[in-house]
């Protein structure tokens, strides 16, 4: 982007990318300090639902989004990293935040942090409490950046309910390097006497977190116990002590999306909501990047007749959950354009994809700093048993499935960050 593409809030954002020396430094202090400075816009929020987990956050905050606006309601909503636009990250009453407000906002938390350190994701959670601390709701959802306990979002005191998706290992250096450690800071965002939804854990995450759930005396709806979700004759159904339900299947793609449905139904029910609100979580949600197909733009148009899609998965979980999908289309020659963070387990979220997979281009993420060289991605695809080459481009990647192989699948994938590239480039 050149200065004269910049908008107002384009620039405020820079410059709150300099107010602290590290990306990443997990505490509440400096949050709790701004937050403090603007007269605590974190205790004025409508209802909320905070989400944590290492899968599933997004798809599953969707879906409880679809399914409380099916009831007239309206929901603001948090999520981080954003694709093409920051505003992405802030919903309010179902709109994204209009650039006006945003750069008003955004010259506020500016103002009142002053020279204080504090990082970008801390500032700008603290804008987005502001905005919907300013504007009517009924309810308000967060999605945890990273980890949990010491997340910017967890310094609201009492959520109407709190959410946990699948844990496993993903950003180590940062929560621990076991599931159990990941999932004792997962699950630092539960409250005193807080109900949590729990979606599917491994035997050790799972423990970690019922025993915090205990300790705070909070109600666990935990997967395989107080509800269940499954494909059944091309259905989904669905299980709590209410009964049964029977649903369509999720229109966002993946068998792991059955069970992030069945989160989102489960905190739904557990709201009060009915069959009508159920449904529309399953076939309404939207979530770009999440095995979407790209059917519009230059890069479908310079290839029409490839199956074209794009997913931001990028830990092995990611890889496993990319395969199964894959495995369930219909047979295709498939072709990966793929670039990944030099900070991912590259061979573990390759290693599932090997089966499935004609063959792996390699690209750099264009504009990254932590971007993992288009030749390791290829070298690491070459170690888990994918046929791989380098390409300079995702675009000259596709121009040369094209000229060899004109109907394939191609899916553009490895990392949210790519997956933002992409659709910036697109329109």
């Amino acid at each position: 982007m050149t200065p004269s593409d910049m908008t107002s809030s384009d620039r405020l954002l820079q410059r709150m990318m300099t107010l602290h020396p590290k990306i990443i430094d997990l505490t509440l202090g400096r949050v709790e300090r701004l937050l403090g400075e603007l007269q605590h816009p974190e205790h004025s929020l409508p209802p909320v639902i905070h989400i944590a987990g290492t899968n599933g956050k997004g798809s599953t905050q969707a879906m409880i989004r679809a399914g409380l606006e099916a009831c007239g309601e309206k929901v603001h909503a948090y999520t981080s990293p954003h694709l093409a636009r920051f505003h992405e990250r802030i919903r309010l009453a179902g709109q994204l935040i209009s650039e006006d407000f945003l750069s008003e906002l955004l010259d506020e938390c500016l103002e009142a942090n002053g020279p204080g350190e504090i990082t970008f994701f801390e500032i700008t959670t603290c804008a987005a409490f502001l905005a919907f601390s300013r504007t009517p709701a009924d309810w308000t959802l967060l999605e945890v950046g990273l980890g949990g306990r010491l997340d910017a979002t967890n310094v609201v005191d009492r959520p109407a309910l709190c959410i946990i998706t699948p844990v496993s290992l993903d950003h180590q250096q940062y929560l621990g390097d076991t599931v159990a450690a990941i999932a004792g800071e997962k699950a630092g965002i539960i409250k005193p006497g807080v109900p949590v939804v729990v979606g599917p854990q491994t035997a050790e995450g799972l423990h970690v977190i019922e025993a915090q759930a205990r300790g705070k005396g909070a109600p666990v709806l935990a997967f395989g116990r107080q509800w269940d979700a499954w494909e059944e004759r091309g259905r989904m159904v669905f299980q709590d002590e209410n009964g049964l339900l029977d649903l369509p299947l999720p229109n966002l793609l993946g068998p792991h999306q059955i069970q992030n449905a069945g989160a989102a139904v489960a905190a739904l029910r557990h709201l009060g909501k009915g069959h009508d609100a159920c449904e529309a979580a399953v076939t309404r949600a939207e979530w770009p990047a999440r095995m979407q197909r790209l059917r519009r733009g230059p890069l479908p148009e310079a290839a029409p007749g490839v199956e074209l899609w794009l997913d931001g998965g990028h830990n092995p979980a990611g890889g496993e959950a990319v395969a199964a999908t894959l495995a369930r289309m219909p047979k295709r020659p498939t072709h990966l354009i793929c670039g990944m963070l030099n900070t991912k387990d590259v061979a573990g979220y390759m290693r599932p994809l090997a089966g499935q997979v004609t063959r792996l281009y390699a690209v750099s993420i264009p504009g990254e700093a932590n971007t993992l060289p288009a030749e390791a991605t290829r070298d690491a695809a070459l170690s888990a048993g994918l046929d791989a080459v380098t390409a300079p481009s995702v675009a000259e990647a596709l121009a040369t499935i094209v000229a060899q192989a004109p109907e394939a699948r191609v899916l553009i994938c490895g990392s949210l960050y790519l997956a933002g590239s992409v659709l910036r480039e697109n329109g």
